[in-house]
């Protein structure tokens, strides 16, 4: 079993609902699965501290994590056309992945979501790439051969799966949210097969 890890951070369980269709579509793909990590929230007090295990959901990300991982998939909320603080703050620390090569040559793809239609999706998911990008990573992004790209009403990119979530911050994925992130999910996957052919 090769393991591609969902890097996710999420606020209130939207983007942890895609990256739990994403890794649907990952273990979808025979011998692929999923690794699902998250980041500790970051406090302006330097004082603060998380606890060393999450009280719900994946357990906080660990170097180790992305040397043993054959792709990933980095998700995010939109903070203003960028990634969560939280999220940057993690790939701030991973000079030593970038100097050492760790990433280079793995797929990758991005996921996110926002409280409204034009709320900085795609900006926010462009952003995401570049960290990426530096690391050596090869870009997925989800092509309009899957007919939902083009009639979907809610979320969906062609740089990556995302989510509407309203003003209340619904994690409920629609229809096209959940088959986008899941397409999103065994395309990863499938690239990640045909790169490890001998």
């Amino acid at each position: 079993m090769q393991d591609i890890l969902i890097l996710y951070y999420s606020h209130h369980g939207s983007v942890r609902a895609l990256a739990e269709r994403i890794a649907c579509g990952i273990e979808a793909v025979p011998g692929m699965q999923a690794r699902l990590r998250t980041v500790p929230k970051i406090s302006t007090t330097c004082e603060a501290t998380e606890r060393t295990v999450p009280d719900s959901g994946a357990p906080y990300v660990e170097l180790a994590d992305l040397e043993e991982c054959a792709g990933l998939a980095l998700g995010s909320p939109v903070r203003f056309g960028n990634m969560a603080a939280p999220m940057k703050y993690f790939w701030d620390g991973t000079i030593a992945a970038w100097q050492n090569g760790t990433l280079d040559g793995k797929p990758a793809c991005v996921f996110t979501s926002s409280s409204s239609q034009h709320g900085g999706n795609e900006a926010t998911l462009l952003s995401m790439m570049l960290p990426l990008l530096h690391h050596g990573m090869l870009l997925t992004g989800l092509p309009y051969t899957e007919p939902a790209l083009s009639t979907t009403t809610t979320g969906g990119t062609p740089y990556g799966p995302s989510h509407i979530s309203g003003a209340n911050g619904n994690p409920l994925l629609s229809d096209a949210e959940n088959r986008l992130a899941f397409v999103q999910g065994q395309r990863l996957a499938n690239i990640v097969k045909k790169l490890s052919r001998p």
